[in-house]
């Protein structure tokens, strides 16, 4: 069931982070694509109500991102760059929706704040479980925002990496509930 004053935060739906064949990045053997009937279904359901966020990459690395970007160089490239666009399915979904970029794993912040309007209920999907989502969705909670993680709509860096990830922020509750979509949108 979907409050009325509940927001989706679709989380980092890029081609970096589907693409395999070229990426290091992207979640292993088309784990990324099992999750877009699942994202699809919750974006729809939600309506207006859809925040989509983007990775991109900071320009220039600053503190321990020079080190980090030393072993990934080729990620390195500015915000428009096309591996930092959303995969089909997804730019199709979010046009007309508010976009929050972010050179930082985790999302939240004053700017996905107020682009979900202060909703303190929201709605978690998207890549990877062991990172950008699980540092958005434990922001979002440490901050007072009771926040769903829709499992099946999230994809990891490994199978076995995206249910640590689930099972850490299971460790919040009652701040933040995993489940999935069924249960969302009934």
């Amino acid at each position: 069931m979907i409050a009325e004053d509940e927001w989706l935060v679709v989380i980092d739906r890029q081609r970096v982070f589907a693409e395999s064949e070229w990426s290091a990045w992207a979640c292993p053997d088309g784990s990324y694509h099992t999750t877009d009937e699942a994202f699809a279904r919750l974006a729809r359901a939600f309506g207006d109500r859809v925040v989509y966020t983007r990775y991109v990459a900071p320009e220039p690395p600053q503190n321990a991102w020079v080190d980090y970007f030393k072993n990934w160089p080729q990620f390195l490239v500015a915000p428009d760059d096309p591996m930092y666009d959303f995969t089909a399915d997804t730019a199709e979904l979010a046009k007309g929706h508010a976009v929050v970029s972010r050179d930082t794993f985790g999302k939240w912040g004053s700017v996905l704040s107020e682009a979900i309007k202060g909703a303190k209920k929201i709605t978690v999907c998207g890549v990877a479980t062991d990172c950008c989502v699980l540092t958005t969705v434990l922001a979002a909670a440490d901050s007072g925002v009771a926040v769903r993680v829709a499992a099946d709509a999230c994809a990891g860096s490994s199978p076995e990496n995206h249910q640590m990830a689930l099972n850490t922020m299971a460790l919040f509750t009652p701040l933040v509930t995993v489940t999935d979509t069924d249960s969302i949108v009934g």
